[in-house]
C-alpha cells in the first residue's frame, strides 16, 4: 500500500526502486532554509547490504504488509541467530544483524518477534527491556546529588549504560533495549 515517506518507522518494510528494504532508523530532518526531508537507513531484505536514501515528506513510498511471528533464541553462532517458531517449532536461521542496535541485548533463550513477509524474514525485534548484571560502575564523586547525577556502568553484555549512584556492581538493573537507557533496579 502507498503511504507518506514521513509515517515510515524502524522495523517497516517497503519496496524502493524495484527491492525490498527493512527501515533500520528513521530521521526527520528540518534544514534551517528549505523542504523537510526524511533520511532512511536501510537493509536490502535479500542480500543485507544496508544504504541511505532520502524523500521528501510528501513523497509516497510502497509499504509492505509484514506478519510478526512469536520466536525463541535457541544459540547464536558468531552473527547468526537460530529461532525456533513458538507455534510450529519450526527453526530457522537468520543474520544478527536484523535486530538493528538492539542485536547486543539478544541472549539464548530470548523471546523475539520476527516480521516476515509472504514468509520470509525481514526484522527481529527484541523485547522493549532486558534485564542485566552490572559488572563495572564509576565510583560516585562526592558532592553529587542523587536526583540529577548519574555514572557511567557497563553491564555483562558489555553496554554502557548511565546509571544513578546507588547503583554498583552486581547489581541487576533493567535496561532498555530501543536506546540503552536504564529504567529501574531489578526486583529480585
Amino acid at each position: 500500500m502507498k503511504v507518506n515517506a514521513n509515517t515510515l518507522r524502524p522495523n517497516h518494510v517497503i519496496e524502493h526502486e524495484g527491492r525490498r528494504y527493512s527501515i533500520l532508523r528513521y530521521d526527520l530532518i528540518l534544514p534551517g532554509k528549505g523542504n523537510a526531508f526524511i533520511a532512511l537507513d536501510m537493509r536490502d531484505v535479500s542480500t543485507g547490504v544496508k544504504t541511505n536514501v532520502r524523500f521528501r515528506t510528501q513523497e509516497t513510498v510502497e509499504k509492505l504488509t509484514t506478519d510478526e511471528k512469536t520466536c525463541t533464541i535457541l544459540f547464536m553462532d558468531g552473527d547468526m541467530v537460530t529461532l525456533m517458531d513458538s507455534e510450529t517449532y519450526d527453526q530457522f536461521t537468520v543474520e544478527k544483524n536484523m535486530a538493528g542496535e538492539a542485536a547486543i541485548f539478544l541472549t539464548d533463550g530470548m523471546e523475539v518477534l520476527v516480521n516476515t513477509v509472504e514468509g520470509t524474514p525481514v526484522g527481529l525485534t527484541p523485547p522493549t527491556s532486558v534485564t542485566l548484571l552490572v559488572i563495572e560502575a564509576d565510583a560516585v564523586v562526592k558532592g553529587q546529588t542523587a536526583s540529577s547525577s548519574y555514572k557511567p556502568a557497563v553491564t555483562e553484555n558489555g553496554v554502557r549504560v548511565m546509571v544513578p549512584p546507588h547503583i554498583q556492581a552486581g547489581t541487576r538493573i533493567v535496561v532498555n533495549t530501543s536506546d540503552s537507557s536504564y529504567i529501574e533496579r531489578a526486583k529480585d
